[in-house]
């Protein structure tokens, strides 16, 4: 059995995309972040950084003890490895396969990256220099969205790859919904605008969206 601790419109929601897309049966365990639930102990058992995702999955663990995995690039690729007949990875060893693990790294380590100093300035130092920091992330995230929008405006698909839906559309367009109260959001890009509205039309985007109860605008 397969279990994503999830809160709604967290990092979380990527898994949860890509295992509605699976359609394979899972079960969702809320962690509510009001009252710091991913900082208990019991929490920190599973992810010691304290933060969401964790997938626990009890057909894959040794030893008789479950798997638990933390970072969500990991937790995508490992529910695309374990169901290859539903083809969210390129073949092992293809240079689509690479172009994908390239997509996945620079989403998460760039992309995301910058989004948390643009919602967490406050990290980083006063007042003062958390509006700088804010200020200068919503500026680099701009053109890490033009970068985007130039990848699909290059090979003219429907998908990142291209033609071929893979994990790193959920990836995409969850990192893009973030960006929904910017002053230029990727709704507002020619080639992302349209991208999004395809991931809207699917209909596991639609079943994670009503599951987790997420409200307009969704992008």
């Amino acid at each position: 059995m397969l279990q994503l601790h999830y809160f709604p419109g967290n990092a979380s929601l990527i898994p949860h995309l890509v295992l509605e897309e699976l359609g394979v049966p899972f079960e969702l365990k809320y962690v509510d972040r009001a009252v710091s639930a991913h900082k208990s102990a019991d929490y920190l058992v599973l992810n010691p950084n304290g933060l969401i995702p964790v997938l626990v999955d009890s057909s894959a663990g040794e030893a008789g003890r479950p798997l638990v995995l933390y970072e969500t690039p990991a937790v995508c690729m490992h529910l695309a490895d374990t169901h290859p007949a539903a083809g969210l990875m390129p073949p092992l060893g293809s240079g689509q396969r690479a172009q994908a693990y390239k997509w996945l790294a620079w989403l998460n380590n760039t992309v995301q990256a910058s989004l948390i100093l643009y919602f967490y300035p406050e990290r980083w130092g006063d007042e003062a220099a958390a509006a700088q920091v804010k200020a200068h992330a919503e500026t680099k995230i701009g053109t890490l969205l033009d970068q985007l929008d130039a990848e699909f405006a290059r090979h003219g698909g429907p998908w990142l790859l291209g033609e071929s839906f893979s994990i790193c559309d959920p990836y995409a367009f969850v990192l893009c919904r973030w960006t929904r109260g910017f002053g230029r959001p990727a709704r507002d890009l020619p080639h992302l605008k349209p991208f999004l509205a395809r991931m809207l039309e699917r209909p596991a985007v639609q079943r994670a969206i009503a599951t987790e109860g997420l409200k307009p605008p969704l992008v």
